[in-house]
């Protein structure tokens, strides 16, 4: 993908621009997930966040495009892509699963290239060496019966949910894509440069308890973790907590500063 590609790419949607909110909000949504699935999450943010959402390459209004399997490359195009967002405004980054994995790697990135840090940094659902990269790797060569079983343990849809071969073939390439670049991800230690606040539910299958508290030694401030009722999609259940949390952590580090 060349750089002239990525420019061109609608990265981010959103509702349009809000010069009267006082912070941008970037969400990175979940491996598979899509922009649209996280419109109404987003709806219900304070009025004082400008939200926009990613959308990946290899879904939706992005379908004809290559989706990534490496993580170095996908967060350097990603980097690209995002600080032509950037308006001098402070800025949070959310995201849950697959993208707090991307979400974390962009504050890396953006530091790395001298960009302003974010404000803060909101991890849903992972943390650094949470699933060995092998397990990750093995998930994406699994049958299309295999990965969608584990999909719907994870809740993201019903046991016996039947897609037509239509919807498989949208969905499945970029689900595969986005499991075998989180495998790729190789652990070098580099804290996010910024605070970071964990969310999660108590019944993840995924995400053993006390996991979240893993990010303690992979950023510059740990504001803790929260701990919701529900498995590994508990935000949609919970969205107006954690709005409340990110809010709250919002208020005090910008007091604090």
């Amino acid at each position: 993908m060349t750089t002239e590609t990525t420019r061109r790419a609608r990265w981010f949607t959103g509702s349009g621009a809000d010069p009267n909110a006082d912070h941008q909000v970037f969400l990175f949504p979940h491996a598979g997930g899509t922009a649209p699935a996280y419109q109404a999450w987003a709806a219900t943010l304070p009025s004082t966040m400008e939200v926009r959402t990613l959308q990946l390459p290899g879904r939706q209004e992005r379908l004809g495009e290559e989706p990534f399997t490496d993580v170095a490359p996908l967060v350097d195009a990603l980097l690209t892509a995002f600080e032509a967002e950037l308006d001098g405004r402070p800025y949070l980054l959310f995201g849950h699963s697959f993208g707090a994995l991307l979400a974390y790697r962009l504050s890396v990135a953006a530091a790395a290239d001298g960009l302003p840090a974010p404000a803060l940094l909101g991890v849903s659902a992972w943390a650094p060496a949470l699933e060995p990269a092998a397990d990750l790797a093995r998930v994406a060569t699994m049958s299309d019966d295999e990965l969608l079983a584990r999909v719907a343990r994870l809740g993201l849809m019903p046991e016996g949910t039947a897609l037509d071969a239509a919807t498989l073939a949208s969905i499945m390439p970029a689900l595969r894509a986005d499991f075998l670049a989180a495998g790729s991800l190789r652990e070098d230690g580099e804290p996010a440069p910024c605070p970071v606040a964990a969310y999660c539910g108590t019944a993840d299958p995924i995400v053993a308890p006390g996991a979240m508290a893993a990010w303690a030694d992979h950023c510059t401030d740990f504001l803790g973790a929260t701990e919701f009722p529900g498995g590994h999609f508990y935000l949609f259940e919970h969205a107006a907590a954690v709005h409340h949390g990110l809010e709250r952590h919002l208020r005090r580090l910008t007091t604090r500063s």
